[in-house]
């Protein structure tokens, strides 16, 4: 990376930081725990999607049916299991 990019990425990221400290405040959450959750290396648990839900709107459904639908889609990217045959009720 030549050092101008290097730069403008420095820069780009500060108003991401700052708006991730920012809504981390509101959530009433460490901002190092929803910079985890935004960056994908913590998923939204129960207590997050009500949290996220109250801050930035839509229901706690919501947000935890956008966790497994991302989690469902990791692990068939992973290990689509096709190997697998269905069984057969008698």
């Amino acid at each position: 990376m030549n050092s101008s990019a290097n730069i403008q990425g420095q820069q780009n990221r500060k108003p991401a930081t700052s708006c991730v400290r920012a809504v981390a405040a509101k959530l009433d959450v460490a901002h190092s725990t929803f910079a985890r959750v935004v960056s994908g290396r913590s998923s939204v648990t129960p207590d997050m999607a009500i949290r996220l839900s109250k801050v930035l709107g839509g229901s706690p459904e919501s947000w935890l049916q956008m966790q497994v639908n991302h989690d469902l889609w990791v692990a068939r990217q992973q290990e689509p299991h096709d190997e697998l045959v269905a069984f057969e009720f008698a």
